[in-house]
């Protein structure tokens, strides 16, 4: 636009609309140029008292932004209207439909005569397209709606409802969930709109995503789905009861060393199995190893896993547990991992970080060229022979670290029987069976059979196991 265009927009306007809009949040993050052509894409709309503008169900084929009055937002379930919230001046409403292409999830009326300014999709595509940062801010609005609602209204993604969010961290927001038909707890996990809008980042961590949910391990999280809606992704993960050891370290700034060594023990597993079947987790700290009510260990979060012999770009990970082969983004192998745990077993005995430099480049500099200090210094009765392992994981040179897990495990085991502890590498389950009859006439022999193999992932789920047979002239 030039200065002319320019003129002729502001004069659209009166001049308290014009500093409205600009004011606005969606309009602050744009150049001054987009500001300009949004403007005038926006249409003028008033709603009179309870008229309804937004309805449930319907395509969503704009966005309003309030500009006086108050609009309510009412979800109907099984036909009845239950109040959500109050939106007011300076409220955007209607962007998840627009954004997103999918049906409004609920009813938006006038609670009293309200002005409003209308954004078609048309004209969003075509300034979203040359002016990122309006799709960008509307994916963090989508973000921030799902994530500060403590308890949210029918949230459903895929075949899931979100129920409570129970968990933020940098790249990701973590909700509580359930199946809608198993009426099983789930934890379901949003990509932030800032790493789901970097399509390389996104498309890696979808595929690594999809890999990681064939990983069936007791010491590892189990995944379920893989769901992408809402212009990110969705991981659906079994939902888990207890603590991170990040999490134990506020009420405990070490831990003894029999804990550690029956932690070290599942987490070993856990990578040893990943790492068999050629992934590495790439991103071992004390936040990703969870312990369970039942004292069980559960690897978390391996949405930087990288199959064996990765090179990446970018560094991914924690800088506080960076092995140097990631910061010198040279492929990494399983040894990456022993480096980045032994770092989180010397955290867990000392109480300490290795490396206490507050910057990034000061951590991978001392990750590169020095060595941590010495355990035993820091916490004199530390058994000599954990020292040794310690010491030995986060040597400089993959070469000179264990050169997998289990030979970790195995200096790790004199150890567990010393301190009584006992760590089953199978547990010893009980299977149960159930018998199921199906009678069907054989022209539905088709439906019946999808039908069956939609039901057998679905049990696959929860660990159980659909076996058929047919039967003939029953």
């Amino acid at each position: 636009m030039n200065n002319q265009d320019h003129e002729a927009v502001k004069k659209r306007f009166s001049k308290s609309d014009y500093e409205f809009l600009t004011h606005t949040r969606l309009f602050d993050v744009m150049p001054e140029e987009a500001k300009f052509r949004l403007a005038a894409a926006m249409k003028p709309v008033h709603v009179g008292k309870g008229e309804r503008f937004i309805s449930q169900g319907e395509e969503g084929d704009c966005l309003y932004v309030i500009q006086s009055g108050d609009c309510m937002v009412q979800l109907e379930k099984e036909g009845t209207i239950h109040h959500i919230a109050a939106l007011g001046p300076g409220n955007i409403v209607g962007e998840m439909a627009l954004l997103t292409g999918e049906k409004r999830n609920a009813h938006v009326c006038a609670g009293n005569d309200a002005d409003l300014w209308k954004l078609e999709t048309a004209e969003f595509d075509q300034i979203s397209d040359k002016y990122p940062e309006i799709r960008n801010f509307l994916t963090q609005l989508v973000s921030e709606r799902f994530a500060r609602a403590v308890l949210t209204a029918d949230r459903t993604i895929g075949k899931y409802v979100i129920t409570e969010v129970i968990g933020r961290g940098g790249w990701s927001v973590v909700y509580k969930g359930e199946h809608t038909t198993l009426n099983m707890p789930v934890a379901i996990k949003m990509l932030k709109h800032h790493m789901a809008m970097d399509q390389d980042f996104l498309v890696k961590f979808r595929n690594e995503a999809q890999t990681i949910a064939k990983l069936n391990h007791e010491n590892i999280v189990k995944v379920y789905d893989i769901e992408q809606l809402f212009r990110t992704v969705f991981i659906i993960m079994e939902h888990l009861e207890g603590l991170s050891v990040e999490g134990m370290f506020a009420n405990t700034p070490l831990l003894p060393a029999d804990k550690v060594v029956e932690i070290l023990l599942q987490t070993c597993e856990g990578l040893g199995y990943a790492h068999d079947r050629g992934i590495v987790h790439g991103d071992v700290k004390p936040g990703n190893i969870f312990i369970q009510r039942n004292n069980k260990v559960k690897l978390l979060d391996f949405g930087v896993a990288c199959a064996t012999g990765s090179k990446s770009e970018k560094i991914m990970g924690t800088p506080k547990y960076f092995s140097p082969e990631q910061i010198r983004l040279r492929p990494i192998d399983r040894r990456s991992d022993v480096y980045s745990l032994g770092l989180t077993a010397f955290r867990m005995l000392t109480g300490r970080e290795a490396f206490l430099q507050p910057d990034v480049a000061s951590l991978c500099r001392m990750h590169l060229y020095e060595n941590i200090p010495d355990p035993k210094t820091l916490v004199p009765d530390l058994p000599e022979e954990l020292n040794r392992v310690i010491l030995k994981a986060v040597r400089k040179d993959p070469l000179d670290r264990y050169q997998s897990v289990r030979e970790m495990i195995h200096d790790i085991e004199p150890l567990a029987e010393k301190f009584g502890v006992s760590v089953s590498r199978e547990p010893n389950r009980h299977t149960n069976m159930m018998g199921l009859f199906l009678f069907y006439r054989d022209e539905h022999r088709g439906i019946i059979r999808r039908l069956v193999q939609d039901f057998s992932q679905e049990l696959r789920k929860v660990g159980a196991d659909l076996r058929d047979a047919d039967f003939k002239d029953v």
